[in-house]
């Protein structure tokens, strides 16, 4: 691990560590797991420190985890342009349960936020204006959970003879079909035509 990179960890570690679950370093980057509550805490502290100066707000964004409970990871993802260095922030939240926001920290944070809460259903207590950014305002579902189908829900699609955009629910002209032979994205779950010759090769050369 750098050893400025193994120095700030330290110095986080010793000023957050009531807030801090877990900390772990990969590919010369840290990620620390705080406690969801404290998270406006730990962001004041990474921006604000001398030693950390971590100004800028790269992303926000989640990973979806349907089989775990609770169910999302929220992920933040600092830089410090004074010393080079970057830092990544999880915390965890489930459907019901809001992750304090951090607009008033970061202001990038506030289209970050409503693209999480867009695509993954994650709230943030406190955000000035939490609506969709990315599908439309009367889209149902948050499209990023696994859980979403792949069709969606509903499509649509501008009506003539109405002059306006429409929405119906989704109607497939043909079912999800599996493709092989020349498919570059998935093979045949049986032996192709000439496979039989190879196997042949192979065992006369054993």
């Amino acid at each position: 691990m750098d050893e400025a990179l193994k120095d700030t960890a330290d110095l986080i570690e010793g000023a957050i560590g009531d807030s801090l679950i877990e900390r772990s370093e990969s590919l010369g980057e840290l990620t620390l797991r705080v406690r969801a509550d404290h998270v406006e805490r730990v962001m004041s502290f990474l921006r604000d420190d001398p030693s950390c100066m971590f100004q800028l707000l790269m992303d926000i964004t989640a990973v979806d985890w349907p089989g775990r409970s609770p169910r999302f990871d929220v992920v933040y993802h600092l830089l410090s342009i004074r010393h080079n260095l970057r830092v990544r922030i999880v915390i965890r939240t489930d459907e019901e349960t809001p992750v304090p926001s951090i607009c008033d920290i970061y202001s990038a944070a506030n289209w970050f936020e409503r693209e999480v809460w867009d695509m993954y259903g994650v709230m943030f207590s406190g955000h000035p204006d939490l609506r969709r950014i990315l599908s439309d305002y009367g889209f149902e579902g948050h499209p990023l959970r696994k859980d979403f189908p792949l069709t969606g829900y509903v499509e649509v699609r501008y009506d003539d003879e109405q002059k306006r955009v429409v929405y119906e629910p989704v109607k497939l002209v043909q079912e999800f079909r599996r493709f092989d032979y020349m498919s570059p994205w998935e093979g045949a779950e049986y032996i192709l035509p000439g496979d039989e010759k190879a196997d042949d090769a192979a065992e006369g050369a054993s």
